[in-house]
């Protein structure tokens, strides 16, 4: 799998793996309200048609270092207002060796390469 070079590229690369894996993916998802008013989106959502368990995965690419991923912690936290379980996966050379560090360390993101294992484990595939 090539390295996504922005965030459509990670969305895309997602969305390959759980179609790889014949699970049922879904784009731009909307549930619900923030609570400053805008309405909610999932990036994506993955349900395992048999079983219809499902995963939500908000999608975050860090190009080069900056503040964006000053925004991932906010992100972890919008994740338990979901109606579903969900995750971030993240990819990107701008992210920094402490913010990786904290995003595995949260037990709710992962990275790009472990996606389809993480999947697997999931989803008991």
């Amino acid at each position: 799998m090539l390295e996504p070079a922005n965030g459509r590229e990670l969305v895309a690369a997602c969305v390959a793996v759980g179609g790889s894996l014949n699970l049922e993916v879904r784009t731009e998802v909307y549930v619900g309200r923030r609570i400053w008013g805008p309405r909610r989106r999932i990036d994506i959502v993955m349900t395992e048609r048999e079983l219809r368990r499902s995963i939500g995965i908000e999608c975050k690419f860090q190009g080069r270092r900056g503040t964006a991923e000053e925004k991932i912690p906010a992100t972890i936290q919008d994740i338990r207002a979901w109606p579903i379980d969900g995750v971030v996966c993240f990819t990107g050379p701008g992210f920094s060796e402490h913010m990786r560090s904290f995003l595995i360390a949260s037990g709710k993101a992962i990275e790009l390469a472990d996606l389809e294992t993480w999947l697997r484990l999931y989803f008991v595939l």
